[in-house]
C-alpha cells in the first residue's frame, strides 16, 4: 500500500493537507469528500455535473483531459485555464504533492 500527499485548498482560502491511498482506485473528489470537504460530486464521478471542479495550483503532470471532461468544463461555471474535473484526477503516485484549489459553488 502507497499513500500519497494531497493538498486542497478550500473555497475560504484554508489548506487542508489530505493523505490518500493509491490502491482504492480513489480519485480527487472522493478524497475531498471522505476529508467532508465540501465537494458535491453529483453524477458520482461520470465527469457530467462539474460540482467538484478545481483548479490545479502546482505543477504537477496531470493525463490530457478526456473530451467527456473538456465537454463538461465547457458548460461549466468559473472555468480557468487551469480547471480539471476531480473525479477525473485519479490518486496514483504520479500526482503525489499535487496543489488543488476548489472552484466557486
Amino acid at each position: 500500500m502507497s499513500d500519497i500527499k494531497v493538498t486542497i485548498i478550500d473555497r475560504e482560502g484554508k489548506t487542508h493537507k489530505l493523505i490518500g491511498p493509491t490502491d482504492m482506485n480513489m480519485n480527487i473528489m472522493e478524497l475531498c469528500k471522505a476529508y467532508d470537504l465540501p465537494v458535491i460530486g453529483e453524477c458520482g464521478g461520470m465527469a457530467l455535473c462539474a460540482t467538484c471542479q478545481c483548479y490545479l495550483e502546482s505543477e504537477t503532470n496531470l493525463p490530457e483531459q478526456s473530451d467527456d471532461e473538456l465537454d463538461m468544463l465547457d458548460q461549466a461555471f468559473y472555468v480557468e485555464e487551469n480547471s480539471r474535473l476531480g473525479c477525473q484526477i485519479h490518486l496514483n503516485d504520479s500526482i503525489n504533492g499535487i496543489v488543488l484549489r476548489l472552484a466557486p459553488e
